[in-house]
């Protein structure tokens, strides 16, 4: 025995009861995509704007986003069908380590490979500067999306988890941050996160402004990571109509639906759920924001998604950690994702567990506004992607009985472990 195990002996682990989360749900399917897409494409007349042999650069983030591999598609045949020769090219800051190689691994990590979408992909982290913001920002884009004819971009559209404005995560950024590579976002998280709306505004504005920005495919998911909505928006639109689509964004995304909670406990966390590994929008604790509904105490993550690439950004928002998380974790692939984006706190490691069973219990022993009369108020989660479906302790079920949007899904049962420590899920 340890001495964690002897410290922790007399803290047991409460039985938990499956809960589930009802909320708008998206009802796009995979097979609708293409036909959805092309009478977009068709309406906004953008096959007008492609010309026989002119190159196209399709930007493609490093998020996980559903049917990701058919929107891509979709889009690399609608340039081929107007006479256009397409390419798609990393539009990720620093994520994969900032280096090109990494970029092309996240990228076929979403199946997003030059086999399957039917052209090529070109990665590589060298910019060109194509103007200066009025406030004095370099403006910087891929070398490749800069030598191209036209630009597509493709982003999903959701709140950010570190800022607030009237540009978030979506087209805006994906042109900024995105198009900027390493360098880009280097220079525009040095203004600060507070003023990152108003530096994507003018920057991107510069961007729509002297490059060829042929249409923006926007993508909003729904609280389940389900497709929700799919609009065409042509570049000299983004500007004004996205912050209406991210307003619709910001209502499909709740909070963990509880007034407080003592412990949270994440299977996972990873720069494919989140920018932030785990998302503040959920959680209510962010680096940047600081604390808000749920009020969590601790927070516990168990482990690290394979298709975040041993990038650990945002673990420093953990209470909490596992041997497997860090023995997953690569410093040269993290840490240039957080000096880029100037958070230290991102990449903070919090305390370490041997195991599972260890860290739930460090997180429940050293909780200090819990009522012991009441017994622990903790939520265990997959991730901050599924909110459809998780689970909560006896002290909780008054909150799921009071809560409409809310359903008891069976009988409680106690967490099981296996001889080395890990859960074993039901």
């Amino acid at each position: 025995m340890n001495i964690f195990e002897k410290l922790f002996a007399q803290t047991e682990i409460p039985k938990l009861y499956p809960v589930h989360f009802t909320l708008p749900r998206g009802t796009i399917k995979r097979a609708e995509i293409e036909a959805l897409l092309f009478g977009e494409f068709a309406e906004k007349r953008l096959d007008c704007q492609i010309r026989p042999g002119m190159s196209v650069a399709i930007a493609v983030g490093s998020r996980e986003i559903t049917n990701l591999v058919e929107i891509v598609k979709t889009v690399v045949e609608f340039v081929k069908r107007s006479g256009g020769i397409p390419f798609i090219f990393p539009a990720m800051g620093s994520h994969g380590g900032a280096a090109a190689k990494g970029q092309l691994e996240v990228l076929s990590g979403y199946g997003v490979t030059e086999a399957a979408m039917g052209c090529p992909i070109r990665s590589g982290m060298e910019t060109v500067q194509i103007s200066t913001t009025a406030g004095g920002l370099p403006v910087h884009i891929d070398k490749y999306a800069d030598e191209a004819d036209g630009i597509i971009v493709i982003g999903r559209i959701k709140p950010h988890t570190d800022f607030r404005g009237k540009y978030e995560s979506g087209l805006m950024k994906m042109l900024t941050i995105g198009l900027g590579k390493q360098c880009g976002a280097n220079l525009c998280h040095s203004m600060g996160m507070s003023n990152m709306p108003e530096t994507i505004e003018a920057y991107a504005g510069e961007v729509l402004r002297l490059k060829n920005v042929i249409c923006g495919v926007g993508i909003i998911e729904d609280a389940f990571h389900a497709t929700y909505r799919l609009t065409v928006v042509p570049g000299g639109e983004i500007a004004d109509r996205e912050p209406a689509l991210l307003s619709e964004a910001k209502s499909l995304i709740p909070c963990i639906p509880f007034r407080k909670i003592d412990v949270l406990v994440l299977d996972e966390i990873g720069k494919d759920i989140s920018g932030a590994g785990m998302d503040p929008n959920v959680t209510g604790r962010s680096q940047a924001m600081g604390v808000s509904q749920p009020f969590v105490e601790r927070i516990a993550v168990l482990d690290l998604t394979d298709k975040s690439h041993h990038n650990g950004s945002g673990i420093g928002g953990a209470d909490v950690t596992t041997q497997r998380f860090v023995d997953k974790l690569d410093l040269e692939i993290t840490y240039p994702n957080c000096i880029t984006s100037h958070d230290l706190n991102g990449m903070k490691i919090p305390a370490i567990m041997p195991n599972d069973r260890l860290a739930v219990k460090l997180a429940l022993n050293t909780c200090i506004g819990s009522e012991p009369a009441l017994g622990y108020r903790m939520v265990w989660m997959k991730n901050t992607l599924h909110l459809d479906a998780f689970h909560v302790t006896k002290a909780l079920l008054p909150e799921v009985e009071e809560n409409p949007l809310l359903q008891r899904a069976g009988e409680g049962f106690y967490p099981r472990f296996d001889k080395n420590g890990s859960v074993i899920h039901e």
